[in-house]
C-alpha cells in the first residue's frame, strides 16, 4: 500500500474513534458529572503520553539521534505554543479568555480549541506510517480518542449545548485529526530524510498539549488526585498494548 494513503487511512480511523466516545451521550441525553470528565481526560493523558515516548520520542533518538530528535521536538512544542497564544479559543470548561472573544460564538471556540488539540495527534499518525510504529501509534491515539470525546461531549451538554451539537462538535475533532494526517504523511513523503525530525515534532507537539492543556483542565475543579490516578491507569495502559502490539 502507498504510505501516504497508509497515512491517511490510519489518521482517519483513529479520529473517527473521538465518535465512539459520544455515541453515549446520544443514547442518554445527559452530560455527566466532572469527575467522570476529569477521570475521562486524565487516562487520555496518560495514553498520549505513553505513546509519544514509546512510539515517536524513542523511535526518533534511534533513528536520528538527539539532535535531530531535539530540533523536531522542540519545533514541535513551539509552533503548539504558538497556535494555542494566537488562536482565540477557550478550553473544555474554563469560559472565554479575553474580552474581545466575545464576539465570537462559543461553538467555534470549542472549535478552536479541538484544532488546537487535536492537530498533532493526526500528524503524528500520519508520520507514523512510513516507520514500524503506524499500528501503536494509531491504536494508541483511537484508544485514546475515545475517552476524550466522551469528555468533550460530556462538558458540552454541561455548558448548555443540544445532544446534536455536542455530538458534532466530538466529530468534528476526528476530522481535524485527518488533517494532521495528511499533512504529515505529505511532509514525510517528500524525503524520508525528515522521518526522524517529524516524529519528533508529533512527540513534542503531543507531550505540550498534555502538559498545558489536559492536565491542567482535569485539576481545575479538585479532582487531582483522580486523575492523576487515571493518567497513571492510561499511562500503563498503553505501556501494556505497546509490548502485546510489539
Amino acid at each position: 500500500m502507498n504510505l501516504f494513503l497508509k497515512g491517511v487511512l490510519l489518521s482517519s480511523a483513529a479520529g473517527m474513534a473521538t465518535s465512539l466516545g459520544a455515541i453515549p451521550f446520544l443514547l442518554f441525553r445527559k452530560g455527566a458529572s466532572e469527575k467522570f470528565i476529569d477521570a475521562l481526560l486524565g487516562m487520555a493523558a496518560g495514553i498520549m503520553l505513553a505513546a509519544s515516548a514509546f512510539s515517536l520520542v524513542a523511535p526518533s533518538i534511534e533513528m536520528g539521534g538527539l539532535l535531530r530528535f531535539g530540533i523536531g521536538f522542540f519545533l514541535g512544542a513551539i509552533l503548539v505554543d504558538l497556535m494555542d497564544k494566537y488562536s482565540p479559543h477557550e478550553h473544555f470548561l474554563k469560559g472565554h479568555e479575553g474580552a474581545e472573544l466575545k464576539r465570537l460564538s462559543k461553538i467555534w471556540l470549542f472549535v478552536i480549541a479541538i484544532t488546537i488539540h487535536n492537530l498533532p495527534e493526526g500528524m503524528a499518525v500520519g508520520v507514523s506510517a512510513f516507520s514500524d510504529q503506524a499500528l501503536n501509534i494509531a491504536f494508541a491515539i483511537g484508544a485514546q480518542n475515545i475517552p476524550e470525546g466522551a469528555a468533550v461531549a460530556a462538558a458540552l451538554l454541561n455548558a448548555g449545548y443540544s445532544i446534536k451539537t455536542s455530538f458534532w462538535v466530538a466529530f468534528l475533532t476526528g476530522v481535524v485529526e485527518i488533517i494532521g494526517g495528511i499533512l504529515g504523511s505529505g511532509i514525510v513523503s517528500i524525503s524520508k530524510a525528515l522521518l526522524p525530525y517529524m516524529m519528533a515534532f508529533a512527540g513534542g507537539a503531543m507531550i505540550f498539549v498534555i502538559s498545558d492543556e489536559v492536565i491542567p483542565e482535569t485539576h481545575l475543579r479538585g479532582n487531582e488526585r483522580l486523575s492523576t490516578y487515571f493518567l497513571i491507569i492510561g499511562f500503563f495502559i498503553m505501556s501494556a498494548l505497546d509490548v502485546v502490539l510489539g
